[in-house]
């Protein structure tokens, strides 16, 4: 059985699969006469198909517990999602690669508290993962005619995992 080790996510190591959202490193200028500061440009919303139009959801997730026994993971082939924590619980992003319609090189990323993902159009994903407590998120996708929404299912299920502590 395969195992997925959970890594930080950093911005760098994310770019094949979306965009980290994050006010590091954000253009972000002063507006309302000086009273808001905005961080502008954060993610790259990809609407495709037919009648297409962006959609702000909330979604609240029950917590999973590590190791995690991981069934399946899906994408949407017409839109981008992005999720946005709102609180400081903790949560995980799992993306795949995609070889020839298969998830393959399964990668988990626990985010730090403020940061989000915009998961790519057509981008492998495992659904969405709080850990610890029940846990709401700003959801930005896309909404329109056609099938968004893939699924593949695993035969057997990878696991992800806590990386090891370093031992020092």
């Amino acid at each position: 059985m395969d195992s997925i080790l959970v890594e930080p996510l950093i911005a760098e190591n994310f770019a094949d699969f979306g965009q980290v959202i994050q006010l590091d490193g954000a253009t972000h200028y002063p507006i309302n006469n000086g009273m808001t500061e905005r961080f502008h440009d954060l993610a790259r919303v990809e609407l495709g198909g037919v009648h297409a139009r962006p959609l702000i959801s909330l979604f609240r997730g029950q917590p999973y517990e590590l190791p995690l026994n991981l069934p399946l993971v899906e994408r949407h082939p017409l839109g981008s999602q992005a999720f946005y924590p709102l609180s400081a619980n903790p949560w995980l992003v799992i993306v795949a690669e995609d070889d020839g319609g298969t998830p393959t090189r399964l990668r988990a990323f626990s985010p730090t508290p403020g940061q989000g993902v915009n998961i790519a159009m057509n981008t492998w994903h495992g659904v969405l993962t709080p850990l610890v407590a029940i846990s709401d998120f700003l959801v930005v996708d896309r909404g329109g005619d056609g099938n968004n929404l893939e699924e593949f299912h695993f035969a057997v299920p990878p696991i992800v995992r806590h990386a090891p502590a370093a031992e020092g």
